[in-house]
């Protein structure tokens, strides 16, 4: 999240005291943890014991560093400082389009948590969707709620491409769970990745969109090959290259890899794997052919294509192209879907004579399918999803996620504006306050704003209700039909109807 910049003109009141009333850390220590800074009696803390890490800023502490920053001529994120702070950061962005003096819901107390994985949760096998982090966060969120008796509406602009996309990881089945209780809502960024194609010549945007395959093999003893492209930007890819197949339990799949320009390795049967092998070239890896998954009862094979690093070098993953090949051992369903996991460009830096990327491994056009990319976050039952709408071309953008979930669930919900849209610039000085940012994460947050006042309106409106009124009041693009669509979802949204809407809510009329 790179923090929250609560001292930002954007988030100060008419007396220059900040609307966050909470920022959790969880990853810093500046502050004592939610658990022991609770003011409840012991008795009370038993349903907190999971806020026991990380450091609670309050709007007290806040206020005060706000009003020594100019006596001590410090910024008063200084004084009380989070650790993650990055100028022009995403979550201040975000939480300004929510709830900002120039954003949606411009009255509403804010409340903010930067969330930080722990080293176990930073295993290979494990990702977002795995860690308990963003359940903390979201019950965090949801007991301020309840202590300040606000309704809440939270957003969550991040992601990831792990897991089966049925919402039945542990996160969003956690997410569903809380959402069944009245005046509550979660909106979620559909997610980045729905360019297939380059718009210019030197539009390289589709590296970031081909996460997604999928087929049916139709009888046993068929092979199917996917063709898995790792690019390294043409140096040295330094970072770990992950791809997840899922399918029915009712069949039994074996798998095979094979390296640019080397022999075959396996095939790696159902119940087998392999773990940390290194090839010839340096590449670790690692294959694991798993049946019954404990989530959704689907079997799935996960593969791993890790750089290995030592004290004296670290050898990257090589470019090319890498031949997946699933072979049909038994068939009674046949379809399966993979995703690759996403991994953000970042140079790294030089080690030794080369430069190293974390660079994002990606389908090759044969393989990739364009749809079903929607964020496993975005896959939850209860959660709006929302797509980027790029008002000024009347289209969604390019790069927003496509639905449907792999359950065939209609996910996105709406579209909101997402593209070039300026807002609070975090941690930065005096002369640069505003800055422009594209995604679903800065549509999330839109719809996240819509909700807060939808909410202020009639709190007792259930999740279930709001993305029904989102729905019902969202208007079809150019040329589109009422129909739910892949990329749009049901439409882009309407603020001015949706409210008119609650409004309506619970009128009935006796004909008697």
């Amino acid at each position: 999240m790179q923090g929250f910049d609560f001292a930002h003109p954007d988030f100060l009141d008419a007396a220059g005291k900040t609307r966050f009333v909470r920022i959790w850390d969880q990853g810093g220590n500046a502050r004592p943890s939610p658990w022991h800074r609770d003011p409840r009696p012991p008795a009370g803390k038993e349903e907190l014991e999971s806020l026991q890490y990380g450091a609670e800023f309050r709007k007290a502490d806040l206020d005060a560093a706000i009003a020594a920053s100019e006596r001590l001529n410090l910024p008063a994120t200084d004084l009380e400082r989070q650790s993650q702070r990055v100028e022009g950061s995403h979550g201040t962005h975000v939480a300004s389009i929510a709830a900002g003096n120039r954003g949606v819901c411009r009255k509403a107390p804010i409340a903010g948590v930067l969330v930080s994985l722990p080293a176990a949760d930073e295993d290979k096998r494990k990702s977002f969707y795995d860690s308990s982090r963003l359940a903390d966060a979201v019950d965090y969120l949801i007991k301020l709620g309840e202590e300040l008796d606000l309704p809440v509406s939270i957003n969550v602009s991040l992601g990831t491409n792990g897991h089966s996309h049925d919402g039945s990881a542990a996160v969003t089945r956690w997410i569903d769970a809380a959402l069944s209780t009245s005046g509550r809502a979660v909106t979620v960024a559909a997610g980045n990745a729905g360019q297939e194609r380059g718009e210019t010549p030197d539009d390289i945007g589709w590296v970031m969109g081909r996460i997604h395959s999928s087929g049916r093999i139709p009888a046993a003893g068929l092979d199917r090959d996917l063709e898995w492209v790792v690019v390294g930007n043409g140096v040295m890819d330094a970072s770990e290259n992950e791809l997840e197949i899922w399918f029915s339990p009712q069949d039994r799949i074996a798998l095979s890899i094979k390296p640019p320009g080397k022999d075959w390795i396996g095939p790696v049967e159902p119940r087998e794997y392999i773990q940390n092998r290194m090839l010839a070239d340096g590449t670790m890896l690692s294959i694991y052919n798993e049946v019954y998954h404990p989530a959704n009862g689907l079997n799935y094979i996960s593969l791993y294509l890790s750089p290995f690093f030592s004290e004296e070098d670290v050898i990257g993953v090589p470019a090319g192209t890498w031949l997946v090949r699933l072979h049909a051992r038994e068939v009674r369903d046949g379809r399966f879907h993979a995703w690759i996991e996403r991994d953000d460009p970042q140079k790294l830096g030089r080690i030794g004579d080369r430069e190293a990327w974390a660079f994002p491994s990606f389908f090759s056009e044969n393989s990739m399918v364009d749809d079903t990319t929607v964020g496993s976050l975005g896959c939850a039952n209860r959660v709006i999803t929302v797509a980027n709408l790029d008002e000024p071309g009347h289209r969604i953008n390019i790069s927003s996620s496509q639905g449907p979930t792999r359950d065939g669930r209609e996910k996105p919900d709406v579209a909101a504006p997402g593209t070039a849209i300026v807002a609070a610039k975090g941690f930065s000085d005096a002369s640069d306050r505003w800055i422009s940012m594209t995604g679903t994460s800065m549509a999330s947050p839109f719809v996240a704003g819509i909700v807060g006042l939808m909410l202020s309106t009639e709190r007792r409106l259930t999740a279930a209700q709001i993305e029904a009124i989102l729905r019902r009041t969202a208007r079809p693009l150019p040329g589109a039909s009422f129909a739910w669509n892949t990329g749009a979802g049901f439409g882009v949204i309407d603020p001015e109807a949706s409210l008119k809407e609650v409004e309506r809510v619970g009128e009935r009329k006796d004909l008697q």
